[in-house]
């Protein structure tokens, strides 16, 4: 039957597959409107608002940070001879660990080796006195602007399990990491640039690989973006010369097609989706990430600030201060991995291995503080810095120190943080966490309360079951959230 239509473009009773032809052309003023929309002389008043995955997001408490720049020390780096002085440890130098502490598994099977005195030396620093040792003199600085958790502890025993856990909260593979539920939970801000950024200060494999800012079971979308530590950080991203806008457009829209059209008879393959997005993303950023990641901008003072005019503190001095380029462009996450490869892994030679890898970062991470605070981004950016454990007080091979999860030290700066305190304890020899003692769960319930999040309430239904990123427990630390 023929529809009778009252429309003088169109012939009396044209069928409707005649209607649909011509009534259908005018979708194409849709696509008009949207490439419109960023033309100077076209745009509307205030922009749409952000739509899809990554839309900004409310949280479930008042968030006292906006942003996170996570410092990873890969291997593990010693809470004993950095920011947890022992005096007992060096009294007892030589000597086995006492029969009260029982019976200790390390990944070396070296538990019963002699103890290791520190050769460090410790002073006391700003107004709060805290003790950092002479690794450290440029963090030093910023005693008054960090708080110092020694309490931390895990589960994982080895590399593996250790990254793995205090980058998704888990010791096993499979699961989201933190950067992905802050992605997940809040989205971000700047739809041109991505919510989640990784880089290293070298190219070596950090233990996992990209798992450790995979989305486990969770849309690819809210996965990490890794980004270059050195030369181009986002190789291929500006069209081949010649290419025009219209014509990368055009391309990415033909492409767009396809992937769309083979990704509704898969639609369990999140990929093609994040595939898709990141097409998106990336001509979005051809506009945008080109400024963000041009330190040429930058004056020789800030980048002296971050050791970059230094050999050895050059290269982690050039991914921190991209960092704090990205979050002052509204990214979300930045994750920078210091000693990629597990550099920081002394299990001898620690004197060498540790003196070479506090001054490669030391300086930068200073600068970063310092760069943060005097733009007034210090205060909504949330700064971590730690590894996935510390080291035993008894020796390894002689001159080195074995894994130690049972009690190890982190800071944070920034974010609603109150710097200058020193919380948590370790016992006498700095092996067991004892007081305020804080799991890689509270950790991660900590930093996500922070950005506003509830660890109990920030939930992806998989396979009919609620996920959460702390596994179903974990507790925000109180004397650092106030709450």
């Amino acid at each position: 039957m023929k529809p009778t239509i009252r429309d003088p473009h169109l012939q009396a009773n044209a069928t409707r597959r005649e209607f649909l032809l011509r009534g259908g052309a005018g979708f194409g003023a849709l696509a008009l409107n949207y490439l419109l929309q960023d033309d100077r002389l076209f745009a509307q008043a205030k922009p749409p608002a952000a739509t899809g995955p990554l839309a900004p997001k409310p949280g479930h408490v008042p968030a006292k940070a906006k942003n996170v720049i996570f410092l990873f020390m890969e291997g593990g780096p010693s809470h004993l001879d950095t920011f947890d002085p022992k005096p007992k440890l060096n009294e007892l130098a030589g000597k086995p660990l006492p029969a009260s502490f029982g019976k200790v598994i390390t990944s070396m099977g070296e538990g019963n080796a002699p103890l290791l005195g520190s050769k460090r030396t410790w002073k006391q620093h700003g107004q709060c006195g805290m003790w950092v040792s002479d690794w450290l003199p440029h963090i030093a600085t910023h005693a008054d602007d960090i708080a110092v958790l020694r309490s931390c502890w895990a589960d994982g025993i080895n590399h593996s399990a250790g990254v793995c856990q205090m980058n998704t909260g888990s010791i096993l593979a499979g699961r989201p990491s933190l950067g992905s539920w802050v992605s997940y939970g809040l989205g971000t801000v700047n739809q041109n640039l991505p919510a989640f950024v990784v880089m290293q200060d070298n190219n070596s494999t950090v233990v996992n690989g990209p798992r450790n800012w995979g989305a486990g079971f969770m849309p690819a979308v809210y996965q990490g973006a890794r980004f270059r530590g050195d030369g181009e950080p986002v190789p291929n991203l500006n069209a081949p010369q010649g290419v025009t806008d219209a014509q990368q457009r055009g391309k990415l829209d033909f492409l767009n097609e396809l992937n769309r059209e083979h990704a509704q008879t898969r639609p369990l393959q999140t990929e093609l989706d994040a595939r898709i997005n990141s097409y998106e993303l990336a001509f979005r950023m051809q506009a945008e990430a080109p400024e963000a990641i041009d330190l040429a901008k930058e004056t020789e003072a800030t980048k002296a600030l971050y050791g970059m005019d230094e050999k050895e503190t050059a290269p982690f001095g050039r991914v921190c201060l991209l960092a704090r380029r990205l979050v002052e462009r509204g990214v979300r996450f930045v994750q920078l991995y210091h000693g990629a490869g597990s550099k920081w892994d002394a299990h001898s030679k620690i004197e060498s291995n540790h003196s070479q890898l506090c001054r490669a970062s030391d300086k930068p991470i200073a600068g970063l503080l310092q760069d943060l605070k005097q733009r007034g981004l210090l205060k909504d950016t949330l700064v971590i810095w730690g590894g996935e454990f510390g080291r035993t007080p008894m020796s390894e091979k002689g001159d080195g120190r074995d894994h130690n999860p049972y009690g190890f030290t982190m800071w944070l700066a920034g974010g609603g943080v109150k710097g200058g305190q020193m919380l948590g304890k370790t016992d006498e020899l700095g092996l067991h966490a004892v007081e305020d003692r804080l799991h890689v769960h509270d950790l991660h319930a900590t930093f996500l309360h922070l950005l506003g999040l509830d660890n109990m309430k920030l939930v992806y239904k998989y396979k009919g079951r609620p996920e959460r990123p702390t596994l179903n427990e974990g507790a925000a630390y109180e004397k650092i959230t106030g709450t």
